[in-house]
This record gives C-alpha cells, sequence and structure tokens, in this order.
C-alpha cells in the first residue's frame, strides 16, 4: 500500500517536471528551434489545428524558421496564427512558404523571460509540494485505518520526501540551464 502511494506520488511528481519542461520550450532564447511554433493553433476551415498538422516546421538559419505548409490554401491562415500569438513573431510569405525570422533579444527582454522562467519553475514546485501533501495524507490515511503502523508511516513519509527532494532538485536543474541559456548573448 505505501508502494502504491509513492508509485503514483513518484508519477504525478514526473508529470509536473514534464510539464515544466514543455514550458520552458516555449520560452525562446534568440535561436530558431522548430518547437518554438508548437503552441501555434491555426484556424483550418473553421477547426482550431495545431501548426505541426497543418505544416512542416524547420530551423532555416539560427534566427529563422521555416514553415511549409502542406496545403497551399493555408498560407495565409498560418501567417495569422503566427502573427496573433503570443510569441511576438511577424512572418513574411514567400509563396508558399514563411519565413519567420527571430527578433535579437534585448537585455531587458531577457530578464523578464528570466522572470518568467522563474515563475514557471515555482509553480512546478507548488505543485510538486502539494503532490508530497496528498500522497502523506494519503499514508496518514491508511494509519488511521490500522492497515499500516506508525513506523510504516514515517518511513512512507521519509520516502515521499526523498521523492520531493530528487523532483525539486530537477527543476532547479532545469530553471539553471534555462537561465544560462537565456543569458547567453
Amino acid at each position: 500500500m505505501i508502494d502504491d502511494v509513492r508509485k503514483d506520488a513518484e508519477q504525478r511528481m514526473a508529470k509536473s517536471v514534464h510539464a515544466l519542461q514543455e514550458e520552458l520550450k516555449k520560452v525562446r532564447a534568440g535561436r530558431a528551434h522548430p518547437g518554438l511554433l508548437d503552441q501555434v493553433h491555426v484556424n483550418y476551415y473553421g477547426t482550431d489545428t495545431p501548426l505541426r498538422q497543418l505544416a512542416n516546421v524547420s530551423a532555416e538559419d539560427a534566427r529563422t524558421l521555416l514553415v511549409s505548409p502542406f496545403d497551399r490554401n493555408s498560407v495565409a491562415a498560418i501567417d495569422k496564427a503566427i502573427r496573433e500569438s503570443d510569441l511576438g513573431l511577424n512572418p513574411s510569405t514567400a509563396g508558399t512558404t514563411i519565413r519567420v525570422p527571430l527578433p535579437a533579444l534585448t537585455e531587458q527582454r531577457r530578464k523578464d523571460l528570466i522572470k518568467v522562467v522563474r515563475a514557471e519553475g515555482e509553480a512546478c514546485r507548488v505543485a510538486i509540494r502539494n503532490i508530497r501533501r496528498d500522497a502523506n495524507a494519503s499514508l496518514k490515511d491508511l494509519e488511521k485505518e490500522k492497515l499500516i503502523s506508525a513506523d510504516e508511516l514515517a518511513r512512507g513519509e521519509a520516502d515521499i520526501q526523498k521523492l520531493t527532494d530528487r523532483f525539486v532538485a530537477e527543476v532547479e536543474a532545469l530553471l539553471a540551464a534555462k537561465e544560462a541559456d537565456l543569458l547567453e548573448v
């Protein structure tokens, strides 16, 4: 029973860290990478469709993304979706391809992005601590129902704390790497 609680907490904490990784991918560091446009959704014939399903996105060079739509008729809709996204990008259409130049990051913009990254990291740490609280509550319920002893409860809580410490350390490592990436000129 204690193992079930621990495994559930571990899976949930891993999902929280994975969600943080996905969020950090969206914060750009000035270099073009296709994952930058992953969250862009295009209104394609009345349906909200992910850009990845409508076009091939590749890095043309260090500062430019190249979007090659599969359907010529979707070029205008893709262009509009990229412009209206919260990424601050200004694509240019050349026939059937769309080039998305990434502007150079100013020092102030870098600092703002670091604040965003830190806020995301704190949200992830809070989620991990909430999972720890839920797991400890489950263990205490098992003890109340006399399914585990007080010693087993203490060992279970210690295991959950070790898990929490491990995942918080992962979050810290992710944040440190992303901040270093953002500060790199």
